[in-house]
């Protein structure tokens, strides 16, 4: 099992180029479900998430033809063809490395009246029930029974126009239902849908391949389905959470990193908390360049669906806040687990104590290397963050999570001056 070795204490400086979203490609993945024709999707991050929904959508019988690349060059091309759907199920052997897998749910469903889908798996951050996404369904016509582990949805005529509302805003549920709505008979109208960018980026590629839906954006989707879609070709919108990492990596070793590629407009909330922080933000011809302005300062965050500060930015925050002057007080309200990080933190001197759904962060004068452990994605990413910092060698363990949703880290951290590097523990 591999490891990270970095040894901190190097001010960041060049130029990140920034990858796909992981988030966003997992979702628009699916999709090639949906028709016979082929769906050929640009800049893919080279991830083992891809990977891995690359071979369920294979089991499927979806053919993949990856095009070359340029050595150097981040990302890929791939096409995805479903002439002909060879299996419904989608195996727990596949399914449990990846919470994204429940997204074949809604395409299945769609396009052949039946899918059986193994509970998911993922990062363990928390309890993320798939019960929405069955009531959203539901409400389509679908047939849903749970036995053994797996969920079998079914819909012998069809799917059809329905009207659905969510009780809570789910992002999963919504990109399911979304998906299994643009093949209903009729129209269908989803109230309270998720509005972050990567359902955005869901809906323009679906209208791409022919769907018809009003409301992009906004929590009212109105989707009226159309009998069949057809193939497109779309670029996989830049990964705002690698983007908000990146930023904090510039902000907590007192850098200057110019983020190529990065979105602004996806990240209001993430760069209004960075500038309260003391980060400097300015758009370039190229992408986002930021820098520590006048040190760093304590701020209070509380996580929210979007547009509200992101979840999967938390952790990174609090790296970077531990070495913030004064204290900071960060509240999770999405995911009931994702304080993980903190134990792992405080072995390298940083200060923070949690109570409920809070955690308060006192600012220290420097982070101290250790070994460490990472637990999930987001944690990972923090605590290479503050190993950035800290005052001589950490080992992060456990970094085939980082592998999940980074795209050659080291490398892009090694080409801004950080002393980073992987090395297998055996």
């Amino acid at each position: 099992m591999d490891q990270i070795v970095i040894h901190g204490g190097r001010p960041l400086s060049g130029r990140i180029h920034i990858s796909g979203a992981k988030n966003a490609a997992l979702t628009l993945m699916p999709c090639a479900l949906l028709t016979d024709a082929s769906l050929t999707l640009r800049n893919l991050p080279r991830l083992a998430d891809i990977d891995t929904f690359g071979h369920l959508l294979n089991q499927h019988g979806v053919a993949t033809a990856t095009e070359g690349s340029h050595p150097g060059e981040f990302g890929r091309t791939i096409t995805f063809t479903a002439s002909r759907i060879t299996s419904t199920v989608a195996p727990y052997d596949i399914v449990r490395k990846m919470r994204a897998s429940i997204l074949v749910l809604g395409p299945l469903l769609a396009r052949t009246g039946e899918a059986t889908v193994s509970l998911p798996g993922g990062c363990a951050i928390g309890n993320r029930p798939i019960d929405l996404h069955l009531k959203a369904l539901e409400a389509l016509g679908a047939e849903i029974d749970l036995a053994a582990g797996y969920v079998r949805a079914t819909a012998p005529k069809g799917l059809r126009g329905g009207r659905y509302t969510f009780p809570g805003v789910s992002v999963g549920a919504t990109e399911n239902v979304v998906m299994a709505a643009v093949l209903a008979r009729g129209t269908s109208v989803i109230d309270n849908a998720a509005r972050e960018p990567e359902i955005v980026d869901l809906c323009h590629c679906l209208v791409a391949m022919g769907a018809a839906i009003d409301g992009i954006g906004t929590e009212r989707l109105t989707i009226t389905g159309v009998d069949r879609l057809h193939g497109a070709t779309y670029a996989v919108m830049p990964d705002r959470i690698e983007t908000g990492s990146y930023a904090c990596a510039a902000a907590i070793t007192g850098g200057e990193l110019e983020l190529v590629g990065a979105d602004a407009a996806s990240l209001t909330a993430t760069f209004a908390a960075l500038e309260e922080a003391g980060l400097a933000c300015a758009p370039t011809n190229d992408g986002i360049k930021v820098s520590r302005a006048n040190g760093l300062h304590g701020v209070t965050v509380s996580t929210a669906p979007y547009p509200g500060f992101p979840t999967d930015m938390q952790a990174q925050f609090m790296a970077m806040l531990s070495v913030a002057d004064g204290a900071s007080l960060l509240t999770e309200t999405i995911f009931e687990n994702r304080y993980m990080h903190v134990p792992e933190l405080a072995r390298m001197g940083a200060d923070i104590t949690v109570r409920g759904t809070s955690a308060m962060v006192r600012g220290v004068p420097e982070l101290v290397g250790a070994p460490v452990m990472a637990t999930d994605l987001r944690a990972s990413m923090s605590l290479v963050l503050a190993g950035l910092a800290a005052k001589g060698e950490t080992v992060v363990s456990r970094v085939y999570h980082l592998d999940r949703g980074y795209e050659r880290l080291e490398e892009k951290l090694s080409a801004v001056g950080a002393d980073i590097e992987r090395v297998s523990d055996g």
